[in-house]
Order: C-alpha cells, then structure tokens, then sequence
C-alpha cells in the first residue's frame, strides 16, 4: 500500500459503471489518487460475479478492477434512493457510466438532471453506439464491438476466419479512452470552470484504434489502394517455430534484412528484387515470412536471442502466460506484486505501467465488499445515524 498522493488527490469521481469497460477506467482513475466512490445497485456489479472467488462477490476481476475505491449499494428507482445519489453527484468533479442513455433517461439521472444539481460536473457516458445514432439503445458487449468495428474481420483476413480477439480489447481500449477523455474535461474545467458532457461510443473508439494503419490506400481521395496494412495482414505474419519453441524474429529495417540473412546463411536473398524497396516489399511480406519462418527452426531460441541481439534485430521469444506472470522482467520491475485484503486474504495485484517521480500511481485502497462504505460515504454528506438506518432498513442502500 502507497501512502503518497497520486495526481488526482483531491477530485471526486463517481463511478456508475459496470462489468469492465466503466470499472477499469475508474481504477486507473483511483490508482492516480482520485477518491472514486462506486455506485451499484443491491444485487451487485456483475463483475463481483466473476471466478474463482473465495468469498461471493469477491471474484478475481473485481479485486482489481474495484481497488482504490469505495463502494456504496444504492436503489436508484427509489425516491430515496436517487436522492442520496444526487447529494453525492453534487459533492463530485466527474460521472463515469456506461448505462445505455435510455435507461439514464428513465432513472432521470441524464446529463440535464445531473448538472441541475451540479452544473461544473463533467459527466462521462460510455457505451456501444453513438447516443444520437440509429443504433444508440442498442445492446453492445465486447464481442458485438469486435464484430461492429471491423476487428473480427481483420482476424479474418489474417487467418481465414472471422473470430474474436482471446481478449476483451474493446472494453479495454474504450476504457482507456475514457481515462483521458475525462483528464482533459477535467483540465478544461480547471482553466474555465466550465464541466461538460463527454461520450466515448466502443465502436467508434475501436474503429479509430483500428484504423490507424489499416485505413491505408483508402486514406487517399480518390484512392490509393486498399484497406488494410500489409504487414500486419500478410500470410505467415505470425511467431516462427524455432529448434526448441517459439519466437518473434522481427528483421524490419533493410540493414536488418541484410543482417539476418547473412546470419542465416543466405546473403544473396538481402538482393532480391523482391524485398530491395519498401514498395516491393510491402507486396511480399507473406514470402519474407515463409523465409523466416525457414530459417528460424534450424536453431534453438537461445541462439536466435543471442545473434538477434548482436546483430539489432527485434527478437523476443513468445512465453505462455505462466511463464509471463513469472517472467523475470515483470518480477524485475514489480508490476505484479502480493497484497493481503482483509477479507480475501493474499492476492496479486496488477500494477500501474506508468511511473511518476513525483505523483507514483499506486494501491491506496483495497477493492471493497459491495456497499463496504455506504456508512462512510453517508456521514460525509451529512446523514445522521438514524438516517443511516432507516435508509438501510427500508432497502435504500444494502450490503
């Protein structure tokens, strides 16, 4: 546990947010010192619901996505209930959720409602499709975004089938999004006072990630060829079997292509027409892959890591996940590191990537039980005792 102030000490954020997407921007919101209260409703996050757990409500997902927070369990469709919210709303720098506007819309928690109470509040909605789209009530997970934006169909063009990334890369991606889109609402308020509505569409988000390089031919009007960027795209762009595993053996540069062919014994192919300019090149990844791919297995991966290093060539070898969770970089500069919560016991935290000298992001709070701080977070906005226990008698908050 870090006892510095992180960068955001001092801003409020309330996360109304649920499953990934919503709770990871607000944990990185919280590793960088902001106090993120998280609203949810009785019955829970669904992310509590992942597994393995020790304890219900408790799952592996929620002990990181839910730390430096506290979390209160508010019934919003009571008047009660709602009413605390807005006490909170009005205590808050920014609002990060993911609800569908719909929903918001029939809780009466929308932007208009929100800045009645708070009108310097930057207010976040995040969720599959732009609110005022054709498609805004619709229902949009991670999958459904990969579908959407064309990552399934960049998996199809890379191995003949249209399939998933084994990640949630749009929740992900999107969450970081929200990240900084918040940061730069928040900066604008700083300098003007002024709060605003910021909406972070997931298939919006995931097709400007995507095309970023495989807009490609298609960035040019009229244009210049086709979409898609050919290196990423190429048969074979793949890791290489070598004579006891796998590895990436990445020659990118052409000193590195003459370098590595020289060192696999073929000094003649740095010659071929085939790969002597980046134009010829780019139609040929597939047999600059294949020729890789025929070299790298008649040496071990130890061998290739050596002459690659001496030689400048990127070269990583391809670790399985044990093996990355144990790697000794990743021990080296503690991004996986135990912790003891005091209801679950040892667990491993995933640190923050990024280093401050001065603001060091870090855990500050463990992920909470479902409304753990309903009374805290209370008595700060001023509800006596018996309030307290009347709210949680009548259902209004729960625990």
């Amino acid at each position: 546990m870090t006892e510095n102030r992180g960068a955001l000490d001092g801003i409020r954020i309330i996360d109304l947010s649920t499953v990934v997407m919503g709770p990871y921007a607000t944990q990185i919101l919280g590793d960088l010192g902001a106090d993120v209260i998280k609203v949810e409703a009785p019955a829970g996050d669904m992310s509590r619901l992942s597994t393995p757990a020790r304890n219900a409500g408790m799952g592996a997902l929620a002990l990181n996505v839910n730390r430096n927070k506290r979390a209160i369990a508010l019934d919003l469709k009571q008047a009660q209930g709602k009413e605390v919210f807005l006490d909170l709303v009005r205590t808050a720098d920014a609002l990060v959720t993911n609800m569908r506007p719909g929903a918001l819309a029939r809780l009466g928690l929308g932007y208009e409602d929100l800045t009645a109470v708070n009108p310097n509040l930057v207010y976040c909605n995040a969720q599959g499709f732009r609110s005022d789209s054709s498609l805004a009530g619709r229902a949009a997970y991670d999958e459904i975004v990969q579908a959407t934006s064309g990552t399934a169909d960049l998996m199809r063009r890379a191995t003949g089938t249209p399939t998933y990334m084994p990640t949630i890369l749009g929740d992900k991606v999107s969450g970081l999004t929200i990240v900084y889109a918040v940061l730069a609402a928040l900066l604008h308020r700083q300098r003007t006072g002024e709060g605003q509505r910021v909406e972070v569409p997931m298939t919006d988000t995931m097709l400007a990630f995507n095309l970023v390089e495989h807009l490609a031919g298609r960035t040019f009007e009229p244009a210049q060829g086709l979409l898609g960027f050919p290196r990423s795209l190429a048969p074979g762009h793949r890791a290489v079997r070598t004579a006891d595993g796998w590895a990436c053996i990445l020659p990118y540069s052409r000193k590195n292509l003459l370098d590595f062919f020289t060192e696999a014994g073929a000094p003649e192919l740095a010659e071929d027409p085939r790969f002597s300019t980046a134009e010829s090149l780019a139609e040929h990844f597939g047999d600059l892959y294949e020729l890789i791919e025929k070299f790298a297995v008649r040496r071990d991966t130890a061998d290739w890591e050596a002459a690659c290093a001496r030689l400048s060539i990127p070269f990583a070898p391809v670790l399985d996940l044990d093996q990355v969770t144990e790697d000794g970089y990743v021990r080296e500069v503690g991004l996986l590191e135990t912790a003891e919560h005091p209801t679950e016991g040892a667990y491993r935290v995933i640190g923050s990537p990024v280093r401050f000298s001065a603001t060091p992001a870090g855990l500050r709070r463990h992920a909470p039980r479902l409304g753990q701080d309903n009374d805290e977070v209370l008595a700060e906005l001023g509800y006596p005792p018996e309030q307290r226990r009347a709210l949680a008698e009548n259902g209004v908050t729960a625990s």
